[in-house]
């Protein structure tokens, strides 16, 4: 799981708070991580695999869009191995783990162990959490027209220098100045977490607006593209929808349980005696909480490609051939193709009115594509009716 427990316990003179919920049941703990880290991961790479019965048709350009779906599967897949590598040792190894308990001590590695793959997580869930938000954002930019993949370039700069930037930061200011003297006091250690809770804080609050908001322009395109807001059309704008809610859903379900357990924990340590008999519940919602992160945080890469893709099915297609793969699903029909063309399309008269109506749907039409590529699982009658639908 991705917490900033995780380095805090790296310390030798940790709090009392992250010695509780980390000295509970560890070897439950680690293979609770292990499992649901591993399912996660074979299902995510199960989920991304080309399927047998795809046609294998010309592997189109992918869009910006396309791009940063896959990354933030990239960067959970990268994230969820690097649970299984740091629980592993952690069950495998007792001993050299116990030694980052000790102060002063003489071997670096265990500490060195623990800092690195303490940071190796949190810099790749958080590059998630940043991608997550270019993806709010570059969707609203799709509908405004105003988005492309140039775009993905500052997007990477943003996404990567941040997520850097805010991890180095953090760990510098919690093991300054030295890894033996870390956690003395506060200033050390509310810097790190706010390094750590600030991109997953900024999804919460961003992302639903910056949706609310696309929902609304798509609304408005669909409108403005017949000059009339048909059935098929208002389908489509609730599809969306639905994408973005299954979206921040899982988000919310993968990640409200830090919030929870960083605040009991937070909690705890402001008390003067955290073992007190009053604070038994809250030492036993922090605890349970603990689990439940444990359970949920790995699950997210496997549950973020339901929301993106749909279910893909078992058959995996291992043989190598230049095809469409299910997150680089664009809308490739011709107007020639389409089933329900828009009024300007199957005009025979082309003046030159006409033609800049075509241009105009044509780019709504690419601007939604982009915006619903990649799932799988929408009606398959309005997947025939118009290319706007293609991907669903």
């Amino acid at each position: 799981m991705a917490s900033p427990r995780l380095e805090t316990y790296c310390c030798p003179n940790r709090d009392a708070a992250t010695q509780l919920v980390m000295n509970f049941q560890p070897e439950v703990f680690c293979g609770v991580c292990i499992g649901s880290a591993s399912v996660s991961l074979l299902l995510t790479i199960l989920q991304l695999l080309p399927k047998k019965g795809q046609s294998p048709r010309k592997m189109p350009k992918a869009s910006s869009s396309s791009t940063i779906l896959l990354l933030i599967s990239i960067c959970d897949i990268l994230g969820g191995l690097g649970m299984i590598f740091r629980s592993s040792v952690w069950l495998g190894f007792p001993g050299f783990i116990a030694n980052i308990s000790v102060a002063n001590g003489t071997d670096v590695w265990p500490s060195a162990f623990c800092v690195g793959s303490a940071m190796w997580i949190q810099l790749l869930y958080s590059a998630g959490f940043w991608w997550l938000f270019c993806y709010a954002v570059d969707s609203y930019l799709v509908v405004r027209r105003s988005a492309g993949l140039s775009t993905i370039v500052l997007y990477h700069m943003m996404t990567w220098g941040l997520a850097v930037m805010l991890c180095v930061e953090g760990i510098a200011l919690l093991y300054y100045p030295s890894l033996s003297s870390c956690e003395n006091g506060l200033e050390h250690a509310v810097p790190h977490y706010i390094t750590t809770y600030a991109p997953l804080l900024l999804v919460l609050m961003v992302n639903p607006i910056l949706f609310r908001r696309t929902v609304s322009a798509v609304a408005s395109l669909l409108k403005g593209r017949q000059g009339i807001y048909t059935e098929n059309e208002r389908r489509l704008g609730t599809e969306i929808q639905i994408r973005f809610f299954k979206i921040m859903l899982v988000f919310v379900i993968c990640w409200s349980s830090n919030i929870i357990n960083e605040s009991l924990l937070f909690y705890l340590e402001m008390q003067p005696d955290i073992n007190e008999m009053p604070l038994k519940n809250i030492r036993s919602a922090a605890l349970i909480t603990w689990i439940i992160m444990g359970v949920l945080n790995p699950m997210q890469g496997f549950l973020f490609t339901l929301a993106f893709y749909g279910w893909t099915g078992w058959r995996v297609d291992l043989k190598w051939r230049k095809r469409e793969i299910p997150w680089e699903s664009l809308s490739s029909s011709t107007a020639g193709e389409n089933a329900y063309p828009s009024p300007v399309n199957y005009q025979s008269n082309t003046h030159d009115s006409k033609k800049i109506s075509t241009t105009d749907s044509q780019q709504t039409d690419d601007a939604l594509s982009r915006l619903s590529e990649g799932n799988t699982s929408g009606d398959d009658r309005l997947t025939r009716s118009s290319p706007i639908y293609q991907g669903w």
